[in-house]
């Protein structure tokens, strides 16, 4: 299928022109939108979800692959585990700066294309590690390092995006593009258990009775990556008024809003990318007995590991619908008290947990009676998390848009160009904060494996204690920065 532009405006600057450019692109022009612009904007919509649902499935498939490592053969501690979840998030959030510049530089579609082709290099080299049982332990942290190009996905896809649409509309737009690809790590959880034969679903699809097959997880998910791939190059366009400037975008790192977001989006996506990673290893380690159980006999992670990212994922747009009613500061503050008040009710539960169950069966059945209070005070939390993920991404373009307004006129020239400038810097504050944010998932599974705790429940406990500090602190930044009268950047 190929788009026919509309013919450049004047002082449009001419890009190296193929068959997917479109130079013309004006979303705040009611008319251009409505006739020209949300057909193509909702169809790259389409195909970027389709793209980073892929990319965070694959930047999370050790999340829960991990926990079947030990049963295949692999003689890795819990800290070892932990670790390997923790690697692609560091990763992930290292790239997302150029990631984010990448669209400007090459183009939304170009590098989607690409994007989507890297991550063949984690899928292939995952499947080539698990089915070698002498694969050593610095080889599996390589392979992980490289699922962190999934991670990276995200950033281009919400720069790319973000471009596409109006301001009006880019909290929904931003929301559902985040709420698709953090499906995938959902969908991950869900089916990676089905597909290796490690379980089945509540029962409903039974698990496989040929052992463990970690590889066919891996190769599933490089043809979808190539499909992926595909689906980019046809259906996908280039914007030429997307254009990276790294060093002038760059200056957004001089911005204290930039910072200050960036300590909000570690509370909220951080949290969410790090309790993901974490959940299947926290529910095997404090609940789990030893083979797959049926329910009532001991909880198995694989039944449960999926929920928490399915309810943050649907939370997501949810929280952008919310922060396009009400402003994103007020949803984010409210976020955020959730997050303190669930994170609490969490650590109560954990307190009267006894160590250690894998060792005595009497001692799992004793914490699954508690099993129901904690994922159900856990599955909040995600929903917090989800909530805020959407709330605190309407709020970054907003903050850039409405310091734009202050400074210009009504209608002038001043303030078109001043706008324009202000997406362009949201663009990349996007990309930046959410590198730093991202690195909140590399840090929670390492704080739940803290080396120098000899307990893993007693490091569950006091890693759960800082969250629920670190929460409170958002909540009064929030309040203190967005919300409290007279300052600039209120009711975002």
């Amino acid at each position: 299928m190929t788009i026919t532009a509309p013919p450049p405006s004047a002082g449009t600057v001419t890009r190296r022109r193929t068959r997917r450019w479109i130079d013309d692109w004006r979303p705040e022009d009611e008319q251009f939108w409505a006739e020209t612009g949300q057909p193509v904007a909702r169809r790259n919509l389409l195909w970027s979800i389709f793209a980073e649902h892929l990319g965070f499935s694959v930047w999370l498939i050790w999340s829960v692959s991990s926990a079947y490592l030990v049963a295949m053969g692999f003689a890795f501690s819990p800290q070892q585990l932990f670790l390997l979840v923790a690697i692609p998030n560091l990763v992930g959030s290292l790239l997302r700066i150029p990631y984010t510049f990448a669209v400007g530089l090459f183009g939304g579609r170009n590098w989607t294309i690409v994007s989507a082709a890297l991550l063949l290099v984690p899928t292939l080299g995952f499947a080539a590690a698990v089915t070698n049982a002498g694969t050593p332990y610095w080889v599996f942290c390589v392979i992980a390092a490289t699922a962190g190009f999934g991670g990276g996905n995200f950033a281009s896809s919400m720069a790319n995006i973000n471009y596409f649409y109006p301001t009006a509309k880019k909290g929904a737009a931003l929301g559902l593009n985040a709420a698709g690809g953090n499906l995938g790590v959902a969908l991950i959880q869900l089916l990676l258990p089905v597909v290796v034969g490690g379980a089945g679903i509540f029962g409903l699809v039974k698990a496989s009775e040929g052992g463990i097959h970690l590889e066919r997880a891996a190769l599933l998910y490089a043809g979808l990556a190539v499909a992926a791939t595909v689906a980019a190059w046809l259906w996908m366009d280039n914007l030429g008024t997307a254009v990276a400037k790294p060093r002038e975008q760059l200056r957004v790192v001089k911005e204290p809003h930039t910072w200050i977001m960036a300590v909000l989006y570690i509370g909220t996506f951080g949290s969410f990318i790090g309790y993901s990673a974490a959940m299947p290893l926290l529910i095997k380690l404090n609940f789990w007995v030893a083979e797959p159980a049926p329910l009532g006999t001991g909880i198995y992670f694989a039944y449960f590991a999926f929920l928490g990212a399915g309810v943050g994922s649907v939370a997501r747009p949810v929280g952008g619908w919310l922060a396009d009613r009400y402003g994103g500061a007020r949803v984010t503050l409210a976020a955020f008290v959730g997050l303190a008040a669930s994170t609490l009710a969490v650590l109560w539960t954990v307190f009267q947990l006894t160590p250690n169950p894998t060792a005595d069966p009497a001692i799992a059945t004793e914490n699954e009676s508690l099993f129901p209070l904690f994922l159900g005070f856990f599955l909040l939390v995600f929903a917090c998390t989800g909530i805020g993920n959407g709330s605190t991404y309407k709020m970054i373009p907003a903050i850039w848009r409405r310091r734009a307004e202050s400074t210009t006129a009504a209608g002038s020239p001043e303030r078109t160009g001043a706008l324009a400038a202000a997406g362009k810097q949201a663009s990349a504050a996007l990309g930046v904060i959410g590198a730093i944010g991202a690195i909140g998932g590399f840090l929670i599974p390492l704080a739940f494996s803290a080396p120098w705790v000899a307990d893993p429940l007693s490091a569950t406990k006091g890693a759960f204690m800082v969250f629920a500090a670190y929460y409170v602190l958002c909540t009064a930044v929030t309040y203190g920065v967005y919300l409290r009268r007279g300052r600039l950047a209120a009711h975002v």
